[in-house]
């Protein structure tokens, strides 16, 4: 009897929000720091915790349609950093490595699904498998036009981002046969930002966080400068609608100073 109730509850919430955001300052680029997988696992009583990297997998489309639906045409979600890579147990990593290969890269693939995906990583960390699977997402999506972006950071640094656009930078220069004082003299935010990964994409103007953890753990170091914040403590499996259009409506409130 009650669930009914509450399913009416929430979506009578849910419309409400949906209302309040009418006619207010929307981001146009969003990126999400998806955690808390294994946490909700656990919660959700899974003998296994490695199943919430399924059931996180599983639950990107659903939110990047929510994206869709308010006009929201880029995404970043952060993956894996390179740090996960190396660091977790291999069991986890080959875990979740599949998960991106079966339910993220594959239905990239679908003619009816509109995002055109881009990599932002370190492509050397990855399972030749992975790295395979995205590349070929990657390859046939990038005639799909300009309307729906999705960059996918995976074997992720931020720091390491901004050392490879600086090292790449330099070379460039070098192979013009610049002199070291010379590149000094005219070196630029817009140099370095043209070689990160991300380089010709707009910066995101919000980054979301779940799971409750307060930090940006190497993500969009250089990019998420000006950006919005905003952390929820929900675990990214159970990020609801309702969590997503509260942090639309959180961004809205907020009067962007952009450093001004």
């Amino acid at each position: 009897m009650m669930q009914p109730i509450r399913r009416l509850a929430y979506e009578l919430y849910a419309c409400r929000l949906r209302a309040q955001l009418t006619h207010q300052p929307l981001p146009r680029h969003v990126a999400m720091v998806m955690d808390g997988n294994r946490r909700w696992a656990r919660q959700m009583g899974f003998d296994d915790p490695g199943l919430g990297h399924r059931y996180g997998a599983e639950h990107i489309h659903e939110v990047l349609g929510w994206c869709a639906e308010m006009g929201i045409r880029h995404v970043t979600l952060f993956l894996a950093s390179v740090d996960n890579m190396r660091k977790r147990a291999s069991d986890e990593v080959e875990h979740l490595m599949r998960m991106i290969e079966e339910v993220v890269a594959e239905p990239l693939l679908r003619p009816t699904n509109p995002w055109q995906l881009h990599l932002a990583g370190r492509a050397d960390v990855l399972p030749d498998s992975t790295r395979h699977a995205l590349k070929l997402a990657e390859d046939a999506t990038r005639e799909r036009g300009a309307d729906c972006h999705l960059t996918v950071a995976i074997g992720y640094d931020g720091r390491e981002e901004i050392v490879g656009a600086v090292r790449a930078l330099l070379a460039d220069e070098a192979r013009a046969g610049a002199a070291l004082d010379d590149v000094a003299q005219r070196l630029t935010a817009d140099a370095i930002a043209a070689r990160l990964y991300t380089g010709g994409q707009p910066d995101p103007d919000l980054v979301i966080r779940t799971s409750g953890e307060r930090r940006m753990s190497g993500f969009l170091l250089w990019q998420a400068a000006y950006s919005e914040l905003y952390f929820c403590d929900v675990y990214w499996p159970g990020f609801r609608k309702i969590d997503f259009m509260r942090a639309l409506r959180s961004y809205a409130a907020r009067g962007r100073r952009l450093g001004a």
